[in-house]
């Protein structure tokens, strides 16, 4: 049985996942500080970003997500796992993405976040995002 800790643990984790997308899709890149440690490493590479440590990818993010008309992540449950003060997740993301011009075509795309945690002072917190490639299918 899960005890009262790990259950709250669980739940700041998930909120966190929501709180990421929530961020992207809004395009408010410095909501992105709450989730993600400020040395967290992120790989995007899966499906043709860049890897690096937060704040370069965070710039990376602001620049190049405004040329899409829109996206928006849909998650699947998360497979949360809790050791102490650090957890790892894997979460499903289905993600269409819609490019700007004739007819608005758009891009979708299927993925794994493979993601670690850490507590910190301040709640639990991102340090680590890795993108695993399900499918991309280009418009």
């Amino acid at each position: 049985m899960l005890s009262q800790q790990e259950i709250s643990d669980r739940w700041e984790i998930q909120q966190l996942l929501v709180d990421y997308s929530t961020a992207i899709d809004t395009r408010n890149f410095d909501g992105l500080d709450a989730v993600f440690t400020p040395d967290a490493y992120i790989d995007y590479r899966a499906l043709g970003g860049i890897d690096g440590r937060f704040p370069e990818v965070k710039a990376w993010l602001a620049e190049v997500l405004p040329n899409f008309a829109n996206y928006s992540h849909m998650l699947g449950l998360p497979a949360i796992r809790v050791d102490g003060d650090s957890a790892t997740a894997r979460t499903f993301c289905f993600n269409p993405m819609v490019f700007s011009g004739d007819n608005d075509p758009t891009m979708l795309v299927g993925l794994w976040y493979d993601d670690e945690f850490v507590r910190t002072a301040d709640g639990w917190r991102m340090s680590r995002r890795s993108e695993i490639k399900c499918f991309q299918k280009m418009p």
